[in-house]
């Protein structure tokens, strides 16, 4: 990575923003009475959404620092005339996003690569699967319900297997179950994993974390992960041949994420299964990453 690089965040309006009753209109009554009624309301400012507060902890950070390092963009489905009750928010909040695409019902993922996006947050299922095809760290925000962590500290949390690794390992135990999965891990506890999808947001994550102390760092991660003892040692093993921080690690055995991402504090938290999100987001904001063999048609079980 270049030093010289920024932390870049894409996202969309509808990650940032509530925006059900607007989303309501456009799935009940077309295109047409979306953009009225985002016309006729752009004067009311939109309620904070789910990425909401891990947006304005990012950009919390540049405050913090010589010359702003953390950069949030605007990627949405909106035009230009719908989109101004966005940047009318934005703009009421005190978030300093200037940069935008709105693509009138295109998918924006095509403009993640020329902004230069480290991470693309968005409600839209589709537009999350095209950017992790094509190389980016992407995440699909689940609807929930939980206060906002109340620190000013940010503190994100990880799965491991295809999240921040690769999923070779979630696949040895789908193809040869618990046991094949363990041994594998054992004899190959030297060998780094390969990086998953949000092993360079990670990294861009550590390299923030490097220009303060610490005991001061206003980021803190975490791994969660179902892994537990003997497979816990080549996840270790992988982090330090990276040279990548990660502040907490906690391997559940297998044992439900909710409740020990709540006690994190967790703004947001990354996983590949659609069951651990959906139990994680009761607790904590989520996004699920649809990559690797969980993800594929008639897959079953699970790891991590």
């Amino acid at each position: 990575m270049k030093q010289d690089k920024k932390l870049v965040v894409a996202i969309s309006s509808r990650a940032l923003f509530d925006l059900d009753a607007s989303h309501r209109v456009f799935e009940e009554q077309g295109k047409e009475a979306f953009c009225r009624y985002q016309v006729e309301h752009e004067d009311e400012t939109l309620a904070p959404g789910v990425a909401f507060n891990l947006v304005k902890k990012l950009l919390a950070i540049n405050r913090q620092l010589p010359a702003p390092e953390i950069e949030v963009i605007l990627l949405s489905r909106n035009s230009a005339d719908t989109g101004l009750r966005v940047f009318n928010s934005i703009r009421h909040y005190g978030l300093e996003i200037s940069r935008a695409a709105f693509t009138s019902g295109q998918s924006p993922f095509n403009y993640i690569a020329p902004f230069g996006a480290d991470l693309f947050l968005s409600a839209n299922a589709e537009d999350v699967a095209c950017a992790l095809a094509a190389g980016h760290a992407a995440a699909t925000i689940l609807a929930s319900g939980p206060a906002a962590n109340a620190s000013e500290q940010l503190r994100i949390a990880f799965d491991g297997d295809a999240v921040l690794f690769s999923d070779e390992s979630e696949r040895i135990y789908r193809a040869g179950g618990l046991q094949a999965f363990t041994e594998n891990e054992i004899s190959e506890a030297r060998k780094p994993l390969s990086g998953g999808p949000f092993k360079a947001f990670l990294a861009a994550l550590h390299r923030i974390q490097t220009l303060f102390p610490a005991d001061q760092s206003p980021i803190r991660t975490a791994l969660v992960t179902a892994r537990g003892a003997p497979a816990h040692e080549r996840v270790v093993r992988t982090l330090r041949a990276w040279d990548i921080r990660i502040d907490e690690a906690l391997f559940l055995g297998g044992m439900d994420k909710g409740p020990f991402l709540g006690a994190f504090g967790a703004d947001i938290f990354f996983d590949d299964q659609k069951h651990h999100c959906e139990s994680a987001a009761r607790h904590v904001a989520t996004g699920h990453v649809p990559h690797g063999i969980a993800n594929h048609p008639c897959s079953a079980g699970t790891s991590d």
